[in-house]
């Protein structure tokens, strides 16, 4: 017997074959030629039916894999079907919105445009995809930067149409980030606000013109109470005081007669000062300011330190009539609703401004109603709306703060160039208390 290894091409070993012979004897040369023959066809026998076999294997595990990715294939192939539908449906509910709705890149160039941005400027998506909106929109940006920088921002911006009319927008934007937290886009909103800002405006107008007619009914009835029944009611006091009666009991009735036409004429008075002050036409607001103050230290019990500047000079009619009516409504304010003791009044007047703070120790006012009072929402023409239209129509400005500590009411009003002193250095203040 002979054995001998089977040996692949590479060297590996992949068996043994065994040589019986019938009788014992050392193999030829030939034998040994025909058994290396043999062993190579062999191991060549063996090592193709070991790469048939692990090619059987490797097409079964091609096979599986097939599948396993044609099926991952469908998979995604379907998610991505709903997906695009469901973007497709998205799309086209925001073609069917007002607003119009657009995203621009980092480079500021229009990457989306929908319908709504078509109606409302008139320029179709193809005309202005890959365009910047600086070259037909002609935005006037106060802000640009601090839009950019912020995540989000929402304000008004005045913008052009293709038609070359100008309107009013209020647009809210939004940063599109990618995975990394970068930003590489914004999302703006835009609604068309123009008709209510007209509207806003017009209703403006009226209100300043209900309030300067409001004046004028004052000023009117406030003349009539003086000259008119001030007139006959101080006539009826000279002649009641100068009836004389023998009746001690009537007498006593012509005495009291006489003081109650006393107590008319002096309410008589007060009233037509408080529609309309003749002080304020004669000697300006500091001098009204004054009396009025006294009077409402007077009648309320309340505290106030009044400052104004030592070297005042006059003002507009327009704007000594507007600070008045905030002095008068201001006061009003902290005697029916602050609960207050004290009001510090100080004015102001420099190169360019006339400044009234008005601040009291009171409750401060409720955060709901602060909040209407600030939005504007509260009706024109009435308590802090009216005040507000006034200043503004003036061209100043309203300010309120408040807090559980109290209220301060802050108005501005434009003066003409060089018209005041600078008041910081020549102030007095007068503290007035209840009598």
């Amino acid at each position: 017997m002979v054995s001998t290894p089977l040996i692949d091409r590479d060297g590996n070993v992949l068996g043994v074959l065994s040589t019986h012979f019938r009788s014992k004897h050392r193999p030829t040369d030939q034998e040994l030629r025909r058994l290396e023959l043999y062993l190579r066809q062999a191991g060549d026998f063996i090592e193709r039916c070991k790469q048939e076999q692990e090619l059987r294997l490797s097409k079964g595990r091609h096979r599986k894999l097939s599948q396993r990715l044609d099926a991952k294939i469908r998979a995604r192939t379907a998610e991505l079907e709903e997906k695009t539908a469901e973007l497709s449906q998205k799309a086209t509910l925001l073609d069917l919105a007002n607003d119009a709705i657009l995203v621009r890149d980092a480079g500021g160039k229009i990457s989306y445009w929908n319908e709504g941005a078509e109606r409302l400027y008139g320029w179709t998506s193809a005309e202005v995809l890959g365009r910047s909106t600086s070259e037909f929109l002609d935005t006037e940006f106060s802000v640009l930067s601090e839009i950019l920088e912020s995540d989000r921002w929402e304000g008004e911006l005045h913008q052009y149409k293709k038609d070359g009319s100008q309107i009013i927008v209020a647009s809210r934007w939004t940063t599109l980030q990618d995975k990394d937290g970068k930003a590489f886009a914004w999302l703006e909103i835009n609604t068309d606000i123009t008709a209510r800002k007209r509207a806003e405006e017009a209703a403006r107008k009226l209100s300043a013109r209900i309030l300067t007619l409001q004046d004028g009914e004052r000023r009117r009835i406030a003349k009539g109470l003086h000259d008119s029944l001030g007139q006959y009611l101080a006539a009826l006091k000279m002649n009641l005081d100068g009836f004389r009666c023998s009746n001690p009991k009537q007498s006593a009735v012509v005495s009291d007669c006489s003081e109650i036409a006393n107590k008319c004429l002096m309410e008589t008075r007060t009233l037509s000062h408080l529609l309309h002050p003749p002080l304020l036409d004669e000697a300006g607001f500091d001098t009204a300011a004054r009396w009025y103050v006294e009077g409402f230290a007077r009648r309320s019990g309340i505290a106030v330190n009044l400052g104004l500047p030592q070297e005042f000079m006059r003002l507009h009619p327009d704007v000594e009539l507007a600070l008045f009516r905030a002095l008068q409504e201001c006061l009003t304010n902290i005697h029916k609703h602050a609960g207050g003791s004290s009001v510090d009044i100080r004015m102001t007047q420099v190169a360019k401004q006339v400044r009234l703070e008005i601040a009291d120790n009171g409750k401060g006012i409720p955060k709901d109603q602060l909040r209407r009072l600030l939005g504007g929402t509260t009706e024109v023409g009435v308590g802090i709306a009216g005040m507000r239209e006034r200043f503004r129509e003036l061209g100043g400005s309203l300010e309120i703060v408040s807090n559980h500590k109290g209220t301060t009411i802050i108005v501005t009003a434009p003066l003409p160039h060089g018209a005041a002193i600078d008041s910081g250095k020549h102030s007095k203040s007068k503290r007035i208390s209840a009598a």
